[in-house]
Order: structure tokens, then C-alpha cells, then sequence
């Protein structure tokens, strides 16, 4: 086994248990449980699922993070297009700052994950305190808590959200080659299985989707929600929705020196799956660099589920969906 290969196979601190407080052990003592595809444990918390280590954090997040109004949170479900989002937002956030044609950008030698850090997999898996107040605004963090977890710790704060969604196809394979270097022999219908009951790390689906989609539609100023195949076919114009949303809209005067297309191709799944620094080293939240960067594509799904498993899948999620107005195509 190479060395990559071993350090995915090595669990993160936020898929362990050896790092949880009495508090949390009472708590946990009171969830539905059930077991994932390495054979530890997950436990249900305010509708979604997670090792103890995570669970530890985030109370920590929900019992001592304060919101500034000027916090930008990037949410998602693991493999929906999470670090494309946070490359995208640092860059365009960060623009006047570090122009994206610069070989000094930050992009170019650091992980995005690395510098959009996560909050319950990352800076409270760690530190109770993680010393974020003494960040400078604005501060973007990354979250793949259902937005009924989040809202908790916003308090009112009329703070950014911006969510991205991903046919459950493509996620759902995207994991299944991700888990494959994990644990041998996990099948596609394992997954599938596993979507389907809705019992996986940060799972339902359906359910946080649609607790995002639920908020967008009653505080748009506060959620924005995002499709990862809209970002695919239409990427200037989405760029350009994100910056208008986090209230550093482009200008003219960029548009026209191509600034938008400049900071797409900064980070294009091309450049960044690319550079050095993302071949090599280990995140800080735990997961080797390479292991962030599949093929990023859309329709995938085709080359490997079959037509029954496509089928099953996109039935729940029609089921699940019906009356909210959201649909997958």
C-alpha cells in the first residue's frame, strides 16, 4: 500500500471517539445509533448523523461560536462540490486583495480547505475555543450541518449562507470511489443501500437539502442556494450571482478586464487538481489533499449505477421532495 493510500485509510479525528466529554458521552447515550461502512458508530442529532468527535464539536460550535454579520458559511454534503465553492469564494471575496492572475495567490500553493476551513470537522474538532475572534472580516467558514444545526449558533445574524447542491447520483458515486480507498470490497449497492435508508455521515440527503432550499425561499438575503450543475454549465454567470450575494458585486470595469473569467480559471478542477500542493500533503482537517479532487463532473453516475439503482434513488428523492418546489432534473 503507497503512502496516499494509508493516509486515507487512517480515520480523521472527526471519525473518531477518543476526544468526547462527559456531557457529550449523556448525550450520546440518548441517540438512535446505527453502524457505517467501516463498522463505527454514527448517532442522530437534530436530523442528521455523526461520529462523536463531530458530534463534540459541534456543540462546541453551537455553545461558543459568536457570529460576526459579515461571516460568510459555505454549506453542503460531503462531494457536492464543496471545494470548487470555497475556491470560488475565497477568490472572489479575496480579489482586490490577491489578484487571481498572480503567482502569489494563495490558491496556487494552498488547499482550499486549508483556507476555507470547516467548522465542526476541522476548528472545533480541535479547540473547544479555536480563537476565531481574533480572525480579521470577513471570516468564510465551511459547514456540511443541516442549516437547523447552524441556525442555532447564528443568532439572528444576518451573516451569508451560500448552498450547494448535486444530484444524489453523482454525490453518491463520488463517495463510493472516495470510500473504496477506505474499506475494500464496498459495493455500489452498499451505498446505494445506505442513501436510500439515509442513515451516513451528515445524511439524509433529502433532508438537509431541503432544509437550505426551505430557508432560501423565506430569507433569501440570508441563504443562497446553489446548484452544482448550474456552477458547471454556467459558470461566469454563477460567479457572478455569488459575488452579487456576498455584497462585493464585480464591476463593470472588472467584467470587462476579465477578472470573472481570470478567478474560473484560477480555480477550474484543471488548475487546482493540478498543483503541487494539492497532490501532496494533508489538510487540516485530516484528509489528504488528493483525496478532494475526483473527476467533477456532472452525469457520472451513468457509467456506473444501474438502471434499477438510478431508479430507486431518484423515486425517494422525488417522494421526499414533493410540495417543496425543488427538483432535480
Amino acid at each position: 500500500m503507497d503512502d496516499a493510500s494509508q493516509n486515507l485509510r487512517t480515520p480523521a479525528n472527526f471519525m473518531k471517539d477518543d476526544d468526547v466529554s462527559q456531557e457529550c458521552k449523556n448525550l450520546i447515550s440518548s441517540l438512535p445509533s446505527e453502524k457505517d461502512f467501516t463498522g463505527r458508530k454514527l448517532y442522530s442529532y437534530q436530523g442528521s448523523w455523526y461520529y462523536p468527535n463531530t458530534l463534540q464539536a459541534i456543540l462546541n460550535f453551537q455553545t461558543h461560536f459568536q457570529a460576526r454579520d459579515s461571516d460568510i458559511i459555505l454549506a453542503s454534503l460531503p462531494k457536492s462540490g464543496t471545494t470548487w465553492l470555497k475556491a470560488l469564494a475565497f477568490a472572489v471575496v479575496h480579489r482586490n486583495k490577491y489578484a487571481p492572475n498572480l503567482e502569489s495567490h494563495p490558491l496556487l500553493s494552498d488547499n482550499p480547505h486549508n483556507l476555507v476551513r470547516f467548522l465542526e470537522l476541522d476548528l472545533y474538532v480541535k479547540n473547544q475555543c479555536p480563537g476565531l475572534e481574533e480572525l480579521p472580516s470577513p471570516r468564510i467558514f465551511a459547514t456540511h450541518m443541516p442549516f437547523q444545526t447552524l441556525h442555532e449558533s447564528l443568532r439572528d445574524s444576518p451573516c451569508k449562507v451560500v448552498y450547494v447542491c448535486r444530484d444524489i447520483k453523482d454525490v453518491l458515486v463520488s463517495r463510493w470511489h472516495f470510500r473504496s480507498k477506505l474499506v475494500s470490497n464496498y459495493s455500489l449497492e452498499d451505498i446505494v443501500e445506505e442513501y436510500i435508508k439515509g442513515v451516513c455521515f451528515f445524511g439524509p440527503f433529502q433532508e438537509q437539502v431541503l432544509s437550505y432550499w426551505k430557508e432560501s425561499l423565506v430569507n433569501s438575503n440570508h441563504v443562497l442556494f446553489m446548484r452544482y450543475e448550474e456552477m458547471i454549465e454556467k459558470p461566469e454567470a454563477q460567479v457572478i450571482r455569488v459575488a452579487d450575494f456576498l455584497g462585493c458585486p464585480f464591476t463593470e470595469e472588472e467584467k470587462q478586464s476579465g477578472i470573472v473569467e481570470n478567478i474560473l480559471e484560477l480555480c477550474s478542477f484543471g488548475n487546482l487538481s493540478n498543483l503541487e500542493a494539492n497532490k501532496t500533503g494533508t489538510s487540516t482537517c485530516g484528509i489528504p489533499h488528493h483525496g478532494f479532487f475526483g473527476k467533477g463532473g456532472v452525469g457520472g453516475w451513468n457509467n456506473h449505477l444501474t438502471d434499477d439503482m438510478a431508479r430507486k434513488l431518484d423515486e425517494m428523492v422525488e417522494k421526499k421532495l414533493e410540495g417543496s418546489g425543488l427538483k432535480f432534473e
